[in-house]
């Protein structure tokens, strides 16, 4: 971790301000960027497919294909 001096130059802030100034600096910076969120497998074409309407259809729609 790299060291960094922060330094005021104007005003007599409390140590808590100095505090969340610094927390907040610290997240601005070096952070990695977020991962791609993974797709649905609700989103694959296989399960949306519409089903054929006729005798035995209720059964056909419950068996893997």
């Amino acid at each position: 971790m790299s060291e960094t001096t922060l330094s005021v130059t104007r005003g007599t802030p409390t140590p808590e301000e100095l505090a969340a100034l610094t927390v907040v600096l610290a997240s601005l910076g070096g952070s990695a960027p977020a991962p791609k969120p993974q797709r649905s497998l609700w989103a694959t074409p296989r399960l949306r497919a519409a089903h054929q309407a006729g005798p035995g259809a209720w059964r056909a729609s419950g068996l893997p294909r």
